[in-house]
C-alpha cells in the first residue's frame, strides 16, 4: 500500500490533471442542473406583464451574416463621413497598435540581449543594454496611453453620434408618444437610449482594439518567423486558430441571446422602480408598500435568476475559453517552437554555439509565444463579438421601430388577438378595406374642425364609436361630456394627431394652431418664464414679438402675479412640479394657453382645482382672444361659456346639439 501511495505522490501531473478535469466538468454540469432546479419564491407570489405583449419568437442574436449586416447599417451613424474625427481616431488607434506591436518586438529582442549579457557575465555590455532598454520605456508608455485615450475618445464620439441620431428620430413629431402608447415592440425605450447605447459603443470600440491588435501581431510574427524559421512552425499555430475559432464560436452562440435578455430584464426592473416613484402618492394612500415591495422583488428576482444563469454560462464558457484559447494555444506554441531545435541540420541553428542557440531560442521562442497569445486573444475576441451581437440586435430593432413610427406605421396586438402588421393592417381590417389604422383622411384648414363619419377606435382595435359627424367653426365653444371610457379622450387624441384615424375624414387646423391642456399640466425644467411659454424658448418668444409684460398680463388674468413677485421674478428657477399646488399648475397652463393664442384649445378638466370666479374670468378672456374651446368638464358653471354640447352615452351613441335655455344643465 505504501509503495503505491508513494508512486502516486510522485506522479503529481496525473493527479493535478485528473482533479482539474473533474472540477471543470463538475462546474459545467452543476450550472446546468442548478438552472433547472432553481425557482424564486417572489416570482411564485407575484406575476405581471410589462409592455412587450407582441407575440413573437424570442430575440436571437448570433455572430452571423445578419449581425454583420446590422453592424454595417450602424457604421454610417457611428462614422458619418469618410474624412471626420472618428476616421482620424480609427487611424490613430491603428498607428498606436502598430507602435505597440513594434514595441513588443523591440522589447523581446532587447530583453534577450540583456539576459544574454547576464549569462555571459559581461558587465560592460549589460550596463549598455540596460540603459538602452530603460531609455525606450517612456516612449513605450506614451504609445500605450495614447492608445487608451484614443479608445476612450472614440467610444465617446460613437456614443454622441448614435445618441444624436436616435434622439432626432425619437423626438421627431410624436414618435416618443407613439412608441409608448401605440407600438408595443419596444419596452423601456429609456434603457435602450441610455444604458444600451453606452454598452454597445463600449463593446464596439473594445472589439476594434481586441481584434486589430491580435491580427496585426499575427501578421508581424508570422512574417518574422516564416523568414527565419520556415513556414511549418507558424502554420501549425494558424491551423490551431482556425480549429479553435470554429469550435468556440459554436459554443458561444447563446451569448447574444442572453445579452439581449439581460438588457430587457434590466430595463424592466428599472421601469418597475420608476413606476413606484411616479405613482408614489396613490400607493401611499392605498398603503400598498408591501404589495409594491413584492412586485419590485419579483422583478429583481427574475433579473437575478437570469444574471446567475448568465454568470454560470460565462464561467463554464470561460473554462473552455481558457483551456482552448490560452493554455492549449501555449502548448501548441511550445510544440511549434521546438521543431527547429529538434530538427537536425536546421539552416538557422546548425553549427552555432550554445549561447547563440540560447539567444535564438529566447528571441524566436518568445515570438512564437507572443504569436500563440495573439491567436488566443483573437479566439477569445469571439466572446466579445457574441456580446456585441446582442447589443447590435437591440440597437437595430430600436432604429427599425423609430423608422416605422416616423412613417406612420406601428405594430400592436389587437383586441381580437390578431397582431397588427407593419403596414398598419390587421386581419380584420384587411378584409374591411376602408377600416383600419391610417385609413381615414386628414385635411388641414384654418378656423374649422369637422368630423365626417369618423370612427373612434383605440390603437388596439377597440371600437368606442362607429361613426362621429359634427362641425365646429371658430368662435363656437363646445362642451364635451359623457362617462369614462366613452371616447372623449379618443376624440382629442385624434384631433391632436396622436392616434391614427381608422376611417372617415377629419378637417382641422395644423398642429401649431391647436392646443391641449390636461387635468394635470406638465411643468418643464427651467424658470417661471419657461413654464408660461413652454415649449418655446426665450428666443422663440422674442421672435414672436412677445415681452415679459405680456407674460405678467397673463399671470394677472389667472391671478398668479404673486409668483412673479418672488425672488428673481420670471427668471426664478424652481422644481415647479413640487413648488406649485394643483390649482396653481392649472392656472399656469391657462396662462400658457393665452401666450400661444391658438385657434382651438382642448381643455380636459383643466380647471377642476380652480375657483369658479377665476375659472369664469379665464373662459371670458378666451372668448375675447378668439380662442375656440373644446372643454371636458362636469361643472354646471361652465355651460354658460359654451354654445354647443357633444354628449357620449358610453354605449356607442352621441348627441351634438345647441345649448339653449331649455336644455337641462347636468353636472356638479
Amino acid at each position: 500500500m505504501a509503495p503505491a501511495l508513494s508512486k502516486l505522490a510522485h506522479n503529481q501531473s496525473a493527479i493535478v490533471g485528473v482533479a482539474g478535469m473533474t472540477a471543470a466538468l463538475w462546474i459545467i454540469a452543476y450550472g446546468k442542473m442548478s438552472n433547472k432546479k432553481r425557482k424564486s419564491g417572489y416570482e411564485d407570489k407575484i406575476q405581471y406583464t410589462i409592455a412587450e405583449k407582441k407575440d413573437k419568437k424570442s430575440n436571437k442574436a448570433h455572430v452571423n451574416s445578419v449581425f454583420f449586416k446590422q453592424l454595417r447599417e450602424l457604421l454610417p451613424i457611428l462614422v458619418p463621413r469618410f474624412w471626420c474625427m472618428e476616421t482620424g481616431l480609427l487611424m490613430l488607434i491603428a498607428v498606436t497598435l502598430i507602435g505597440r506591436s513594434v514595441s513588443d518586438i523591440w522589447m523581446i529582442q532587447n530583453a534577450t540581449v540583456v539576459e544574454s549579457t547576464i549569462i555571459h557575465m559581461n558587465r560592460a555590455k549589460f550596463k549598455t543594454a540596460l540603459l538602452k532598454y530603460l531609455a525606450a520605456l517612456p516612449a513605450i508608455s506614451v504609445v500605450t496611453n495614447v492608445l487608451k485615450w484614443s479608445l476612450g475618445e472614440l467610444k465617446l464620439r460613437f456614443r454622441t453620434n448614435l445618441t444624436h441620431h436616435l434622439y432626432s428620430q425619437y423626438l421627431n413629431g410624436y414618435t416618443y408618444y407613439k412608441m409608448s402608447n401605440l407600438d408595443n415592440r419596444i419596452a423601456n425605450a429609456d434603457q435602450l437610449l441610455t444604458t444600451d447605447i453606452d454598452k454597445f459603443c463600449e463593446s464596439a470600440t473594445e472589439l476594434y482594439s481586441n481584434i486589430s491588435k491580435p491580427v496585426l501581431d499575427i501578421f508581424i510574427y508570422v512574417y518574422r518567423l516564416t523568414v527565419n524559421l520556415g513556414g511549418k512552425t507558424p502554420s501549425i499555430l494558424m491551423l490551431y486558430l482556425l480549429f479553435a475559432g470554429i469550435f468556440l464560436t459554436r459554443l458561444r452562440r447563446p451569448t447574444g441571446r442572453l445579452t439581449v435578455e439581460e438588457q430587457k430584464l434590466e430595463g424592466e426592473f428599472r421601469y418597475v422602480n420608476s413606476r413606484l416613484i411616479t405613482n408614489s402618492e396613490e400607493v401611499a394612500f392605498y398603503q400598498g408598500n408591501v404589495r409594491e415591495k413584492l412586485t419590485l422583488l419579483a422583478s429583481y428576482s427574475k433579473l437575478r435568476s437570469h444574471l446567475r444563469k448568465f454568470l454560470e454560462f460565462r464561467v463554464s464558457m470561460g473554462i473552455v475559453d481558457n483551456i482552448v484559447g490560452k493554455y492549449f494555444a501555449s502548448i501548441v506554441g511550445f510544440y511549434a517552437v521546438s521543431i527547429p531545435f529538434f530538427t537536425k541540420n536546421h539552416p538557422l541553428l546548425s553549427g552555432e554555439q550554445s549561447g547563440q542557440r540560447l539567444q535564438a531560442y529566447y528571441t524566436y521562442g518568445r515570438m512564437l509565444i507572443k504569436l500563440a497569445e495573439a491567436i488566443g486573444r483573437l479566439v477569445l475576441a469571439g466572446r466579445e463579438m457574441s456580446r456585441l451581437a446582442g447589443f447590435t440586435a437591440r440597437m437595430t430593432e430600436l432604429i427599425k421601430v423609430l423608422g416605422d413610427l416616423n412613417k406612420g406605421t406601428y405594430e400592436r396586438t389587437m383586441v381580437n388577438g390578431n397582431s397588427l402588421t407593419p403596414n398598419g393592417d390587421g386581419d380584420a381590417s384587411a378584409a374591411a378595406g376602408s377600416f383600419g389604422p391610417n385609413k381615414g383622411i386628414m385635411c388641414f384648414e384654418d378656423n374649422i374642425i369637422r368630423f365626417e363619419k369618423v370612427p373612434l377606435v383605440t390603437p388596439n382595435g377597440d371600437v368606442l364609436l362607429k361613426e362621429l359627424t359634427f362641425e365646429v367653426k371658430s368662435g363656437t365653444n363646445v362642451l364635451v361630456c359623457g362617462p369614462n371610457g366613452c371616447g372623449k379622450s379618443s376624440l382629442f387624441r385624434i384631433l391632436g394627431e396622436l392616434w391614427p384615424t381608422w376611417g372617415g375624414k377629419v378637417t382641422k387646423p395644423s398642429r401649431g394652431k391647436l392646443f391641449y391642456i390636461p387635468q394635470r399640466p406638465y411643468m418643464t425644467l427651467g424658470s417661471l418664464r419657461d413654464q408660461i411659454i413652454y415649449p418655446h424658448t426665450r428666443d422663440d418668444m422674442r421672435r414672436l414679438g412677445r415681452s415679459d409684460e405680456d407674460l405678467l398680463h397673463f399671470l394677472d388674468i389667472v391671478q398668479l402675479t404673486y409668483l412673479e413677485q418672488r425672488e428673481n421674478g420670471l427668471d426664478a428657477i424652481e422644481d415647479w412640479i413640487d413648488v406649485l399646488s394643483g390649482g396653481e399648475k392649472q392656472r399656469i397652463a391657462m396662462a400658457r394657453l393665452f401666450y400661444h393664442k391658438p385657434q382651438f384649445a382642448i381643455l380636459d378638466e383643466c380647471t377642476s382645482a380652480v375657483s369658479v370666479d377665476v375659472e369664469g374670468k379665464m373662459y371670458s378672456y378666451c372668448r375675447e382672444a378668439g380662442i375656440t374651446l373644446f372643454t371636458v368638464s362636469h361643472r354646471k358653471s361652465l355651460w354658460v361659456h359654451h354654445d354647443y354640447y357633444l354628449q357620449f352615452d358610453g354605449r356607442g351613441n352621441y348627441e351634438f346639439e345647441t345649448i339653449d335655455q331649455d336644455k337641462e344643465h347636468f353636472g356638479s
